[in-house]
């Protein structure tokens, strides 16, 4: 339960926050026109996060008992790349991420509607495509009981409601600690995803056996993705919460 509550939680934050971004600011500049052409292109993007989850499902029930490991190994070590990768990334342009946004949105304008539509789509499938796959190997990791199903509704709701507090005001957030704190609690809930991963791998015979051999890669993985985290806290943070401009 608490593995599926942080994923949508950080991740449903993160698409929250893009999308408050890029409505005050067509909202700011005066480009209210550009709104419906936003919700399409964010509608789409989480239409295809839910179809690709869909798909990840239906193919792993469709494959051989063998198949099935070697498909959820080779989706969880995938998950986990692609994770650790966003979690990363989030950290180094977190206090930057408002201006490259409106950035693309200014490019996005001068092409009309087509270009404002791929601009959210592109912004927010990101996130909903990287959460599809995470939340599926997270899934195979912790079981089919109702409990991980339980977190992740409520860290959506949890992070929508964030998401709109943030945007109104309501609430400031400091994003550097945000994204530090929930980053480090991902790549451990990552960590369990590997080791998963690996002994799928492992049972299909990819991979060889040896429990030894599971827990040096989910350590050696540990040691090089928290260490630029624990760093990061022992330094200055420095960091402003997160500015979204309100529309009036």
């Amino acid at each position: 339960m608490l593995n599926t509550f942080l994923i949508a939680i950080r991740e449903g934050l993160e698409a929250s926050l893009i999308v408050g971004i890029l409505l005050a600011y067509v909202a700011k500049t005066g480009r209210r026109n550009a709104l419906p052409s936003i919700w399409a292109g964010v509608t789409l993007a989480i239409a295809l996060s839910l179809g690709f989850g869909a798909f990840l499902s239906f193919t792993s029930h469709e494959l051989s008992p063998s198949g099935e490991e070697f498909f959820a190994g080779v989706t969880s070590i995938g998950a986990v790349t692609l994770v650790t990768w966003m979690v990363f990334w989030m950290k180094k342009t977190a206090r930057n991420i408002s201006k490259e946004l409106h950035s693309k949105m200014d490019q996005a304008v001068a092409l009309g509607t087509f270009g404002l539509i791929s601009t959210a789509f592109l912004s927010v499938a990101r996130e909903g495509l990287e959460t599809s796959l995470f939340l599926y190997a997270s899934f195979k990791t912790v079981g089919s009981n109702a409990a991980p199903t339980i977190g992740l509704i409520a860290g959506l709701i949890t992070s929508i409601t964030l998401g709109i507090l943030v945007y109104k005001r309501s609430v400031k957030l400091n994003l550097s600690k945000f994204f530090t704190y929930s980053g480090i609690a991902l790549i451990i809930v990552a960590s369990s995803v590997l080791h998963k991963g690996i002994l799928d791998l492992q049972s299909f015979g990819l991979v060889p056996r040896g429990l030894w051999l599971n827990w040096t890669f989910v350590a050696t993985y540990l040691f090089f993705t928290l260490k630029p985290f624990t760093a990061s806290l022992r330094g200055p943070q420095g960091a402003a919460p997160v500015k979204t401009p309100v529309t009036k």
